[in-house]
């Protein structure tokens, strides 16, 4: 897909982007357009040469009836053909506009959705859709028409009088010019109004999303009352331009009736003098009212598309952030025979500014299960963040088999290592699609016998649809040991030889507990594992224990040679069981 980045500034740039990619039918609605104009304003032609015929009486009126008929019935075949042809191209645009931002949106690291509302940025995914439809469709319907219309009436007019064609024609290109000026100044509040349309979406889902956290905390007054001034804000800021807009128009409509008043005396006068017939006067007559009425359409339709054209610069300007991590232009897949781990001289710090590590230095051995241990800050989870290489590290390289991730590709990289997290992200899904997504091409065998390996059959058998079963919004329909079980087999089910565990049991009772740490005992069997553990237990049959503090490494190595020596670790293990015997008493 082509960098769609280097319009984030120029909407109408990005809008005649997608219109390109459909030549054929757009050529189609503007030819079948500008026929249907013209024969619109031709048909006041057509009405001058039937008055003309009646009123002189040289000839007979049904030739001119026939040529007025035929105007019409072209006319409005032609709007229908560009109506039936736009409503398939124009639905297709928006279908573009939203695959392509979709994509750019999650090419991004996590990073960037660590401090935007997700509800805010999906939200403006279709609010530039809806403005790409309406652009559109305006400028097809309300601002072309008008325009080809005054253009074809002012010539229809200089067949009258010459010196009436320019008149109008200045005066009508004052008019628009002006209006546009107008419209432009008010950009600023329209933008306004789709700044605040979006955060009013964005509360919305926030607050519904975690319904739960509100009413646990009696927040639903305090929500209804945030709720309240952000709406308020989002209708100030329409109504204030929605007034901008009226002011324009009443302007408009005041010089309108006054230079309507002015044509139609200037065709009477004509026609006093000889000038005109009866027919030009009454062409006259409607072809300046369709130029002044045309202008004001045209002025109407420029005001309304500067405020879509607002809402759709101030969506891709959100939207349209460049990704900050990219695949090197000379990256290549991984290539992994087996899994060896290193940071070598790794130095991180988080964009907020939190210092993380320097010159950290970690070797796994392809195979080796490592326990991560130390308290919360210690750097544990950025080392899984750094390995996935969600961020760049600041200095240093990280090296899986010899190659530096930096220089691989960045999928290849997240198909290599299996992760169970703490919190299972689950999608509102069958149990079947979520399991599933550590190995789409997987069978349902497949599926089914990664579910029995983490121990879920046991519940899932209960469920009325089985693996069909949808979990509900995040997974909320299971409990989190549920949950958690799921993660696992899709560990399983990927199959990948680096595995990471950030508190894999945390969510399980002492029985579950158990019955899966026998199940992650298998599923560790000849992959390089990196587990992040408070439940030191469960840390007992690993390879090493590396305890962080600071994000330095003050001791490493096995489990009990740890606890002999009587260091961090060993003091860790003493407390865990104190509290373990406490409970138990």
């Amino acid at each position: 897909m082509r960098d769609i980045t280097e319009w984030r500034q120029r909407p109408l740039a990005y809008l005649f982007h997608y219109v390109a990619q459909r030549p054929v039918s757009h050529a189609v609605i503007f030819c079948a357009v500008v026929v249907a104009v013209a024969c619109s304003v031709s048909t006041q032609y057509g009405i001058k040469l039937l008055v003309d015929t009646l009123t002189t009486q040289l000839s007979s009126p049904w030739g001119a009836f026939a040529i007025l008929v035929s105007l019409i019935a072209a006319d409005n075949l032609s709007w229908r053909l560009a109506s039936l042809v736009a409503s398939y191209t124009f639905v297709q645009v928006t279908g573009d506009v939203r695959r392509d931002l979709f994509r750019h949106l999650t090419m991004h690291s996590p990073s960037f959705f660590s401090d935007r509302l997700p509800a805010v940025l999906t939200s403006r995914i279709t609010a530039t859709s809806n403005a790409a439809f309406t652009i559109e469709n305006m400028f097809v319907w309300n601002v072309l028409p008008p325009c080809l219309a005054s253009v074809g009436a002012i010539l229809f007019l200089a067949s009258v009088n010459l010196a009436m064609a320019a008149t109008l024609l200045v005066i009508a290109g004052i008019v628009v010019v002006v209006l546009f000026h107008f419209a432009s100044r008010g950009k600023p509040l329209h933008h306004d109004f789709a700044s605040k349309a979006a955060l009013v979406d964005g509360e919305m889902v926030d607050v519904v999303g975690n319904m739960a956290l509100v009413k646990a905390f009696c927040g639903l007054g305090r929500e209804h009352m945030r709720f309240d001034q952000t709406v308020q804000h989002e209708l100030h800021a329409r109504r204030m331009s929605l007034l901008y807009l009226e002011r324009m128009r009443f302007g408009h409509a005041l010089v309108t009736v006054i230079l309507t008043l002015c044509l139609l005396a200037w065709a009477l006068i004509l026609w006093q003098q000889g000038k005109a017939s009866a027919g030009d006067v009454v062409m006259v007559c409607t072809l300046g009212i369709s130029v002044l009425s045309a202008t004001r359409d045209l002025a109407v339709a420029l005001v309304d598309v500067t405020q879509h054209l607002a809402r759709l610069s101030e969506a891709i300007y959100t939207l349209l952030v460049p990704h900050d991590l990219l695949d090197h232009p000379d990256a290549v897949p991984l290539v992994h025979d087996g899994a060896d781990i290193t940071f070598s001289k790794v130095s991180f710090g988080y964009p907020s500014g939190k210092n993380v590590f320097e010159n950290f230095d970690l070797h796994i051995r392809s195979g080796e299960r490592v326990g991560l241990v130390g308290p919360s800050g210690a750097g544990k989870s950025t080392l899984f963040t750094l390995l996935h290489r969600f961020y760049d590290v600041d200095g240093g390289e990280i090296l899986i088999d010899g190659q530096r991730i930096s220089r691989i590709t960045q999928e290849s990289l997240w198909n290599a290592i299996a992760t169970v997290p703490q919190d299972t992200a689950l999608f509102n899904r069958s149990l079947l699609e979520n399991i599933r997504y550590g190995h789409p091409d997987a069978t349902d065998d497949e599926v089914w016998r990664a579910a029995m390996d983490a121990r879920c059959n046991s519940f899932i058998e209960g469920l009325p649809d089985g693996l069909n079963t949808i979990v509900g919004d995040r997974g909320l329909r299971l409990s989190g040991g549920q949950r958690q079980r799921i993660s696992i087999a899709r560990a399983f089910l990927k199959n990948a030889p680096i595995l990471l565990l950030d508190e894999a049991t945390s969510a399980l009772d002492t029985e579950s507990e158990e019955a899966i740490r026998e199940a992650l005992g298998r599923l560790m069997a000849g992959r390089t594992v990196i587990a992040i553990a408070h439940r030191l237990s469960t840390l007992r049959q690993f390879d090493r224990i590396v305890v962080i503090n600071d994000g330095k490494v003050i001791e490493d190595g096995p489990p009990t040679t740890l606890i002999e020596n009587g260091g961090h670790f060993s003091r860790l293990v003493k407390k865990e069981a104190r509290l373990l015997s406490v409970r138990a008493a």
